[in-house]
């Protein structure tokens, strides 16, 4: 199994996007992106709005006209490692191409604002979440020498009419962002402040944008939010402002399950993924939809961030253990062969040594498929770190983590044992990062598969004996097509 702190990191590392090349742009644009895949779709929505304002995608830093980095601010690392970036970008800027113009996008955009460009002066422009519209403004106010920064935050941008870009793609993947920002307001979290309120996308708009990716022979999509199940669609507007609608758009109101039995039956052969769930919002009807249709697969990430009522209540989460548990409970007896995935958070303010050992008992509870486990750090402007002590000492933070490390891959290899000598199907979608002669794959449940390449091809279904497995990797040998192509 590739070790879990492998799999966290590569949530936050640099992902520099593939050539996207539109007849008749002449300036070049690098964009680098780091951490989330909402931040991965944005970017993709950035590519979109200034390839209408005559750039091209490049991936040689040094010839570009202009540099953007879509940036996380969920963890300390994060923020370092785009800083380093920053800093080579002006490197390259100052001895090769002086003409370059340097961007920060995103959430570290949101939350440092002038900082980057009046005290550090490593930036021309910064631009927040809800204002990748504005760019092609702020680029003419560099020009005009002006400072070029927006950081203001929307109550109804949803991008909902650019079609994004697919710049990060294998050709068989995909991401549809049906909801931004976030209302849930967790002490640890900078989320609500860098992204803003929670509002949701016109449905229509998302089966459009699907239904094109459906026609460029995408195979499965993934409906992205902060928090898909609060997803809610009234007309537009902010979620918290839904009281206020109307009783007819109160009543004609598209919640996440009927957005996702929307999709699924609209388009039966694509294969649909959501991400990211909260436990307060999920509701058993989409686990209802999710056990309805076969191309929902039976995969879900539901972050849970501790086993421990005490540390919940800390956090800010509006669930207890036991709620979360019961939810748990019920998700295996609608869907039995559910695969799900968590988030934690170790040595977060105040936790105690029985609050660790809580959060180990629950993973032994249910013993999840995959885990994303992070040592607790402070980001400022959250309420943790305002009236909150950071008080896990660093070593009892590590070995704690590192005994939830060792809890998850124990599950992981048990959860992928349940495969062997079963047939399931799989969607071939690269090659094996190990064997140049093998596809990877994946199932319903997001398990990987390796096996011989033989005559299939990217975008095929295929049926799959398991015959052996890792605790990440399942391996086996294709016993035909699966009746989903």
């Amino acid at each position: 199994m590739e070790p879990i702190e492998k799999v966290i990191d590569e949530r936050v590392q640099g992902k520099a996007l593939t050539t996207e090349h539109k007849d008749g742009n002449t300036k070049k644009l690098f964009i680098e992106s780091y951490g989330c895949q909402m931040n991965m779709n944005d970017s993709e929505i950035v590519a979109s709005i200034l390839s209408d304002q005559g750039f091209n995608t490049t991936q040689i830093l040094e010839e570009a006209d202009l540099v953007l980095v879509n940036t996380c601010s969920i963890r300390e690392k994060a923020e370092t490692t785009v800083r380093k970036r920053l800093q080579k970008y002006n490197r390259v800027k100052k001895e090769s191409n002086k003409n370059m113009k340097v961007g920060v996008l995103g959430c570290m955009a949101e939350r440092l604002k002038e900082k980057f460009l009046e005290e550090e002066k490593i930036v021309d422009l910064v631009v927040g979440p809800d204002a990748y519209r504005d760019i092609p403004n702020l680029l003419e106010e560099i020009d005009a020498g002006r400072d070029a920064v927006n950081v203001i935050l929307s109550k109804d941008e949803t991008y909902g009419d650019v079609s994004p870009v697919r710049l990060n793609s294998n050709g068989v993947s995909a991401f549809v962002s049906i909801t931004r920002g976030c209302d849930n307001m967790c002490t640890f979290c900078v989320v609500p402040f860098t992204r803003g309120r929670e509002r949701s996308r016109d449905p229509k708009s998302i089966i459009e944008e699907i239904r094109s990716m459906v026609d460029k022979n995408f195979k499965e999509i993934t409906l992205l939010g902060q928090n898909v199940d609060s997803y809610l669609w009234y007309g537009g507007g902010l979620k918290k402002d839904f009281k206020k609608a109307s009783e007819l758009a109160q009543e004609t109101a598209v919640e996440f399950a009927e957005l996702l039995d929307m999709c699924a039956t609209e388009f039966p052969k694509t294969r649909f993924r959501f991400s990211t769930s909260n436990p307060q919002d999920m509701s058993l009807d989409v686990i209802h939809v999710m056990a309805k249709h076969k191309n929902v697969c039976k995969y879900l990430h539901l972050p849970v961030q501790s086993g421990s009522n005490a540390m919940l209540k800390a956090m800010n989460r509006q669930h207890t253990r036991e709620e979360y548990m019961e939810l748990v409970d019920n998700i295996f007896k609608i869907v039995p062969e559910m695969s799900l995935s968590q988030d934690m958070i170790v040595g977060f303010c105040g936790e105690t040594e029985q609050d660790h050992q809580d959060t180990l008992d629950l993973l032994r509870y249910v013993k999840y498929d995959f885990g994303f486990m992070f040592t607790y750090s402070e980001r400022p402007g959250t309420l943790a770190a305002k009236k909150m002590v950071d008080d896990v000492p660093e070593p009892v933070k590590k070995r704690r983590l590192q005994e939830l490390i060792d809890l998850q891959q124990e599950h992981a290899l048990y959860r992928t044992q349940q495969h062997l000598g079963k047939t399931e199907e799989f969607l071939i979608e690269g090659t094996s990062k190990k064997d140049p002669n093998q596809w990877k794959a994946r199932n319903t449940q997001n398990t990987v598969a390796v096996f011989e390449k033989g005559n299939y091809k990217l975008g095929d279904f295929v049926m799959v004996k398991i015959e052996d497995c890792t605790s990440a990797t399942l391996k086996g040998i294709v016993v035909g097509y699966s009746d989903n192509n």
